[in-house]
């Protein structure tokens, strides 16, 4: 996109935030992407957080629950693309605090149980394997792996 003036700048990012939930990183690649003058990409963000169209503690809870509930994911790989997102290391303990631990350690069984079912494995150290490997990509934590794997 070629460059855009400010104040059109703000308004389409005004916009965006409105629509959904967006974090300062976001915004400020966003507003590369329309090449805006590094001068006032600050002054932009600035005035999208004083307007409250953007606040990182409110993304970071929307992101953290809808990651766990929609795509699965476990506590690591949530803190993981948060901090990728250079969202301070407080908000992220905040927002995965929020994640009920009953729902978790019943997402992480189903998951589990399925992937099993779905799965052809050698002999059991083989299955363990695989589970422990795909549970561990979807961001879950090693402790709580083996805990599951042994019930089910």
């Amino acid at each position: 996109m070629s460059h855009i003036s400010n104040k059109k700048a703000l308004q389409k990012a005004m916009a965006i935030c409105a629509r959904s939930e967006k974090c300062l990183f976001d915004m400020e690649e966003r507003l590369r992407q329309w090449e805006v003058a590094e001068s006032e990409i600050n002054i932009i963000l600035h005035e999208l957080v004083q307007q409250k169209f953007i606040d990182e503690k409110r993304f970071a809870h929307f992101y953290a629950r809808d990651k766990f509930r929609f795509n699965r994911w476990g506590k690591i790989k949530i803190a993981f693309m948060l901090k990728a997102k250079k969202i301070p290391q407080d908000i992220i303990d905040s927002a995965l605090s929020e994640i009920d631990p009953e729902q978790y350690l019943d997402t992480i069984k189903k998951l589990l149980t399925e992937k099993a079912r779905k799965t052809k494995f050698v002999n059991e150290f083989d299955k363990k394997g695989k589970l422990t490997r795909f549970a561990r990509g979807r961001g879950f934590e090693f402790e709580l792996i083996n805990k599951v794997l042994e019930s089910i």
